[in-house]
């Protein structure tokens, strides 16, 4: 493996950090202000002038190889930019979730109805999108427990359950959601389930409540869900009636590398603070930077945020080099490893801020709670523990002595 970004990424990441400096960082404010203002889920138009500036720079849609031209490997460098500002810049540039997750479903499984329906204009920024897997009632870490009921009548299907923490729904921009549920609850485990469409006005799906996180309401929220008697035409489904379980695992794989290095951005950000806090502030008669305590501190996160890159960064290479199922590992690896060093780096530079850091004068706290939900979204780090000693313990050892 070749840890040299490519002269493609190095470019790439130039000009996302001119991005970042000139317009992104001095967006954060404005969008700010407009929330308070207007209200947690409304949208701020600043992002409209920083999506349009992003395509004349070339940084669009960069988060598949087929769309952006970026190998996994290129785009993780990137996604890791995008995480020191990690609400508006991936939107900025359309690599937002679940929006790349459900573009990326709808390039593998979606009909060309379907694609020119809600692909086009997802690639064109011109709309939002939610992916409704996880219940209020069921263990949704395991995808086979999920109970929302998909029955066929004639040429519709009808959906009846209930779904929650269902990120993207806030935002009137969300037109199309791709729900899972249970069409033969007589099939085999990973043949039970389905996924179909439903469009934001369908008569049926009714959105019953905006869940915060830590009590943040993101702009985008995320929501609780209720279907009754939702109807939709049978041409919705996604791939085969028993292709839902196999969607989802195909999903998530490319994904989490996103998540990952997004998190490690926060972590860089914060470690980021701390260090100028820690120049900054006097204490005992000299600046904080020279306790023992801090700079093992800001020692820790370096070593700790490097490991996690090298991680991430050996999953994006093993994509790159072959298919999802022989990431599984690596994959799983990451998704544990980065939230857990974005929340211990965010945690040391709340230690080194004192109040300031669980104010809103600083990023830190959102950081925390989003690095502490990341450690659940897209399956719990026990699930991913799980996975990860299983394929240990069928390893068979050079040598046990």
């Amino acid at each position: 493996m070749d840890f040299a970004l490519s002269p493609r990424g190095q470019d790439y990441c130039g000009r996302m950090w001119d991005f970042m400096r000139e317009e992104v960082f001095p967006a954060e404010p404005v969008w700010a202000e407009h929330l308070h203002a207007h209200g947690d889920h409304s949208y701020p138009p600043v992002m409209e002038e920083l999506k349009a500036s992003a395509r004349t720079r070339g940084l669009w849609n960069l988060f598949h190889p087929e769309v952006g031209g970026l190998t996994h490997t290129e785009y993780a460098a990137v996604a890791e930019i995008t995480g020191w500002s990690p609400v508006i810049a991936p939107e900025a540039i359309n690599c937002q979730a679940p929006d790349t997750g459900n573009m990326e479903t709808l390039m593998s499984f979606g009909t060309e109805a379907q694609k020119r329906a809600w692909l086009d204009p997802l690639l064109a920024g011109t709309v939002r999108s939610a992916y409704a897997m996880t219940e209020p009632d069921v263990a949704s870490s395991d995808a086979t427990n999920i109970e929302l009921e998909i029955r066929r009548e004639g040429d519709e299907y009808i959906l009846d359950g209930k779904k929650w923490w269902i990120s993207g729904a806030a935002d009137d921009r969300c037109a199309v959601f791709i729900v899972m549920g249970r069409t033969d609850a007589d099939a085999a485990p990973q043949r039970r389930h389905s996924m179909v469409l439903v469009e934001r006005d369908d008569p049926g799906m009714t959105i019953e409540r905006h869940l915060p996180i830590f009590g943040y309401q993101d702009q985008h929220g995320h929501s609780e869900l209720h279907f009754e008697n939702c109807r939709v035409p049978v041409s919705n489904l996604l791939g085969e009636e028993g292709d839902g379980f196999a969607i989802a695992q195909a999903r998530l794989g490319p994904g989490r590398v996103h998540h990952a290095m997004r998190a490690i951005g926060m972590a860089e950000r914060a470690l980021a603070l701390m260090v100028d806090r820690a120049r900054r502030r006097t204490a005992f008669g000299g600046p904080l930077v020279d306790q023992g305590v801090v700079q093992a501190h800001i020692a820790d996160s370096r070593l700790a945020i490097d490991q996690a890159r090298l991680l991430v960064q050996h999953c994006a290479w093993m994509l790159d080099a072959g298919p999802v199922k022989d990431a599984i590992t690596q994959i799983s690896e990451i998704k544990v490893a980065a939230p857990a060093v974005a929340c211990a780096v965010v945690d040391r530079a709340i230690e080194v801020h004192g109040g300031a850091g669980v104010s809103d004068d600083t990023p830190l706290a959102y950081f925390y709670a989003w690095a502490r939900v990341l450690r659940i979204v897209d399956g719990p780090d026990a699930v991913h523990r799980r996975t990860i000693a299983r394929r240990e313990l069928r390893r068979t050892s050079p040598y046990v002595g």
